[in-house]
């Protein structure tokens, strides 16, 4: 009873080539504010006076927006830390 198999549809390689390239830009993007996030935290431990404990204060609220923008944004395309990793170990 093969026949009586639902089928799923094909995707066309190109989209799905189109979609790795989405979600790898999304994770490099996520990646890279988490660094951003962890640096104004250590900059932040290190601030001594007045002036650059605020100006360490400014750039980790934004760095720490902008982590949760990115981490929005790779929830939004489902994106899944584990499934990047074995991507990357397959196209290695």
């Amino acid at each position: 009873m093969a026949w009586f198999r639902r089928r799923e549809p094909q995707v066309p390689a190109w989209q799905l080539k189109e979609k790795r390239e989405e979600e790898m830009a999304v994770y490099m993007d996520v990646r890279t504010a988490q660094a951003e996030w962890e640096r104004a935290r250590r900059f932040f431990d290190e601030a001594v006076g007045e002036e650059q404990i605020d100006y360490a204060i400014y750039m980790l609220e934004a760095a720490e927006l902008k982590y949760q923008m990115q981490l929005r944004a790779a929830k939004r395309i489902g994106l899944n830390r584990a499934q990047m990793i074995l991507n990357q170990r397959a196209e290695a």
